[in-house]
């Protein structure tokens, strides 16, 4: 009953989890969430106007119901919470990684102020009224849901995890700026227009509107001087501007550049397919044929025993020293294994599997690195030569 119990929550997590695009059930069900993430953003939208007064009861039950998909996701990610990080050492700690990762409180908060809202009815206490128009528009984070669930928007979280410190560096620069305009203004403007400039806090307002280029006009210079140094700003806020900007859009070229063009970093070749040695330590050895995990749509066609080729049968045990021979069947033509070369200069060296699978669209089955087999798990870290083995759908698998 436990290993069944361990299919079924490994079968919940390929399906809750972005995969490879021949998983029906995956790719329904990233539809729905999709669909039910824009149905709540439509209702935000339309309770605003008057009309939708004569609507409410059919936006009540269509936010009820998406609600309801939405703690039954939660409560789906917290049974696989170990799958989803498998370093950690016990259950307890992968349930506690999930409920405070980034995604886990964004999936909590898209459902939580919902149910709350009755423990805190308007028309029960004061509070209520408050705490209820607090919670609704804490809905409007169930947009960042889709985050998790289309690759083409990873990219963004992508591009400012790798350049955060650049980034910081390109605000660090705009504060101080900010600030020296802000006191620099105040000490030229104070003397001629006091009620403005009050303070040097006061210039903050007047720096970032013209640092920024939006110059709002409610406070501005009326010296000679402090006409001077604001045309100066304006022009510098134009380059201050553009610092992040180009590092953000340098960011998007060279992601893009990453997934769309590998061309000059790895080679590839289809193979039909593979052979992978059991070791001592190796997670198949002394399992069952039929208890392994394999990749959808491939098998073990045989077992190199010594000097004997094994035909595995369901209950064929896999022993320390076999090799066994994986390939694709005749069930699943569709589907093709190819070995990715990665060349020492790659720009996937020191890049991490789940991002390699994710944004290629592959599910990777191993690493041949040197004379050893990895098997691959999200946080793996790619080396140069490696040799990674991905399964793809036909010939456009990565397209």
């Amino acid at each position: 009953m436990r290993l069944n119990l361990n299919k079924v929550r490994e079968r919940i997590y390929k399906i809750i989890t972005i995969g490879y695009t021949g998983d029906v059930p995956s790719r329904l069900f990233d539809a729905v969430i999709a669909v039910s993430i824009l149905l709540n953003l439509f209702i935000i939208f339309f309770e605003t106007f008057e009309e939708s007064a004569k609507y409410i009861g059919i936006l009540s039950v269509i936010e009820l119901v998406t609600v309801v998909i939405f703690t039954i996701e939660y409560i789906l990610r917290l049974f696989t919470a170990d799958l989803e990080y498998p370093s950690r050492r016990s259950f307890a700690s992968s349930l506690v990684a999930f409920v405070f990762s980034l995604y886990g409180i964004v999936d909590l908060v898209s459902f939580l102020p919902y149910w709350l809202s009755f423990v805190f009815p308007a028309s029960v206490i004061p509070l209520g009224a408050v705490a209820f128009r607090m919670l609704r528009v804490v809905r409007i984070l169930r947009l960042f849901r889709v985050n998790r669930y289309y690759d083409a928007f990873n990219v963004i979280t992508d591009v400012i995890k790798e350049k955060k410190n650049q980034i910081l560096s390109a605000l660090f620069i705009i504060l101080m700026l900010v600030m020296a305009a802000s006191i620099l203004m105040y000490s030229l403007e104070h003397n001629a227009q006091p009620d403005q400039f009050k303070n040097a806090f006061s210039g903050i307002w007047w720096a970032v509107s013209t640092l920024l280029t939006v110059g709002y006009g409610d406070i501005y210079p009326v010296t000679p001087a402090g006409r001077f140094v604001g045309i100066i700003l304006a022009f510098c806020g134009v380059g201050i501007v553009a610092i992040p900007t180009g590092i953000i859009s340098a960011g998007f070229v060279q992601q893009y550049s990453k997934i769309k063009d590998l061309a000059g970093t790895s080679d590839e070749y289809p193979v039909e397919y593979l052979t992978l040695p059991i070791g001592k330590d190796h997670g198949w050895k002394d399992r069952k044929v039929t208890d392994v995990s394999l990749i959808e749509g491939t098998m073990i066609f045989a077992l190199i025993r010594g000097k004997d080729v094994v035909v595995p049968k369901k209950d064929t045990v896999i022993l320390e020293g076999d090799t066994a021979v994986i390939g694709t069947g005749n069930a699943a033509s569709d589907i093709m294994l190819e070995e990715v070369m990665i060349g020492e200069k790659s720009e996937w060296v020191s890049g991490k599997i789940s991002d390699f699978s994710s944004q290629l669209n592959v599910k990777c089955v191993l690493i041949k690195r040197g004379g050893e087999t990895v098997i691959p798990k999200d946080g793996t870290v790619i080396k140069g030569k490696d040799e990674i083995v991905v399964l793809t759908k036909g010939t456009g698998g990565r397209r």
